[in-house]
């Protein structure tokens, strides 16, 4: 039985997509000492938590999923939040992880020991971990945040975050106003329409809007895949590498923007027949600069006779409803904000603290950099999950934390198997690295002028990654170890080249 002063392999920090693959593929390398602490009470993270009308997956559910498991039985070509979340549950049972998992367990600190390589995690509760490796996977939209809008405290109606839904509030006859428009939003606004009174929809600015082409999976297409896998990854690979030429137009500026431009127009015409509102919706930015919408059914949700788009600034909020820049007060019986995330650009949301006392939030309190996103200096038996610069623009996430999953493995595996006390990467390799990230994304459509959530206040770009998923898979794919500091149990720090 594990004591209070037990020293695990492995901490793994979230029980979602992430922190539940990691485990995975850990265990599948012969590492069986490790605890996740889940702050929830179930795994599933943000498809657990996020349970507002219409969630949906924009990724097909082909591609939103590992490929070492894999599901045959997806309904739908693009999964619903509900579907995803049955298949986190099924991946954690067939895994046998709900036994690692500490469910209502939040870390609230993480402190590196120099002497020992141990890393001391403190929780909410009385019980802290002790672990010779961390792996951070609370996943980049694990928390929410109302927006700082004049007079949000004065409205006497009631709110509601997409991220945290009432679903005990009856929309019923009710006057609602969804604050937003970006990939929440799309989702949520044709499902109000069909119940509330009115729904207004206040926009700042519009996004590109490409049909959503969701069907629903044949029977024999399902039997095909359960029996024959082979057929399950061949159409993996066709989605992938169909979602690897959209790079061409949404990570860079090029005739394929504008191509898609000209497919997002056309969809915005097909569906909307009013002259001013297709320029009410009509994008000025570069298609990609921000995250492309996928849905078929917002643009008539929005002519509904019960629905309105309003596009006037909001001024403030008032104790009744909404006042927008042009005086116009909108009386309201609800207010959903469907506008986003408190995206962690400077680190996790609590102290990490690493060698001689270093702390990850003052280091990245103006711009996170990390090495291939994954690990950084002075941070040492610490990998990242969705570190710094690994988003994509184009493909699934899935892809690109599989990848991050394989190389903290190595790196895992290396500093037990070797009994290291501690493996650092260097910070002139960091430095380096980070350097090139930055000059290649100048020339990607995240910096081409538009305002979004991947950039920091200042417009450093620390989410994206500049280039195709196959660019950041073949950099994933081997750990170079000349790169860290390897350290020896009784030893000085030495560059250092284990072998894996």
């Amino acid at each position: 039985m594990p004591t209070a002063r037990t020293i695990h392999d492995t901490l793994i920090v979230g029980a979602g997509f992430t922190g539940l693959g990691t485990a995975i593929k850990l265990r599948q390398a012969g590492v069986e000492d490790i605890v996740i602490a889940e702050r929830g009470d179930s795994v599933g993270g943000t498809w657990r938590d996020n349970t507002y009308p219409g969630v949906a997956c924009d990724i097909p559910s082909l591609l939103y999923s590992f490929s070492f498991v894999k599901n045959p039985s997806w309904s739908r070509a693009y999964p619903s939040g509900a579907e995803i979340c049955e298949h986190i549950e099924a991946m954690t049972d067939q895994h046998d992880l709900r036994r690692l998992i500490r469910f209502n367990t939040e870390i609230t600190g993480l402190r590196f020991d120099e002497k020992t390589g141990v890393w001391t995690a403190t929780t909410n509760g009385r019980k802290d971990f002790r672990a010779r490796t961390v792996v951070l996977a609370p996943g980049p939209l694990a928390d929410h945040k109302f927006p700082a809008i004049r007079g949000i405290d004065s409205y006497e109606g009631h709110k509601i975050h997409s991220a945290s839904w009432d679903h005990d509030y009856d929309f019923t006859g009710k006057r609602i106003a969804v604050i937003g428009t970006g990939a929440t939003a799309v989702q949520i606004v044709p499902e109000l329409v069909k119940t509330a009174e009115f729904v207004k929809v206040f926009q700042r600015t519009p996004g590109w809007v490409l049909p959503r082409m969701d069907v629903s999976m044949p029977t024999a297409i399902q039997s095909l895949f359960a029996k024959l896998p082979v057929t399950q990854e061949i159409a993996r690979q066709a989605l992938y590498w169909g979602h690897e030429a959209a790079a061409t137009a949404l990570v860079w500026n090029t005739p394929m923007s504008r191509l898609v431009a000209q497919l997002g127009k056309a969809h915005l015409r097909q569906q909307v027949k009013d002259p001013w509102m297709r320029r009410q919706l009509t994008p000025e930015f570069t298609p990609g600069c921000k995250r492309m919408l996928m849905s078929s059914d917002y643009y008539p949700a929005l002519q509904r006779e019960n629905c309105k788009l309003i596009d006037w600034p909001i001024a403030t909020l008032s104790p009744v409803g909404i006042r927008t820049s042009d005086g116009v007060e909108h009386h309201l019986d609800a207010i959903v904000f469907a506008t986003g995330y408190d995206v962690h650009l400077s680190g996790p949301p609590f102290p990490v603290t690493g060698l001689g006392g270093r702390s990850l939030q003052e280091e990245w309190a103006a711009h996170a950099e990390a090495y291939k996103s994954a690990s950084a200096h002075g941070y040492p038996n610490l990998f990242f999950m969705t570190g710094p610069n690994s988003g994509p623009g184009h493909n699934s996430l899935l892809v690109y934390v599989e990848a991050q999953i394989d190389y903290a493995v190595t790196g895992i595996t290396t500093i037990l198997n070797q009994n290291l006390r501690y493996l650092d990467v260097r910070a002139d390799v960091q430095r380096r690295y980070n350097e090139r990230m930055q000059r290649r994304l100048t020339k990607t459509t995240w910096m081409s002028g538009c305002n979004s959530w991947y950039l920091t206040a200042d417009g450093f770009n620390a989410s994206m990654y500049p280039g195709f998923a196959t660019q950041y898979l073949r950099q994933m794919r081997t750990i170079q170890f000349e790169d860290y500091e390897a350290v020896a149990h009784d030893a000085s720090p030495h560059v250092a080249a284990p072998t894996a």
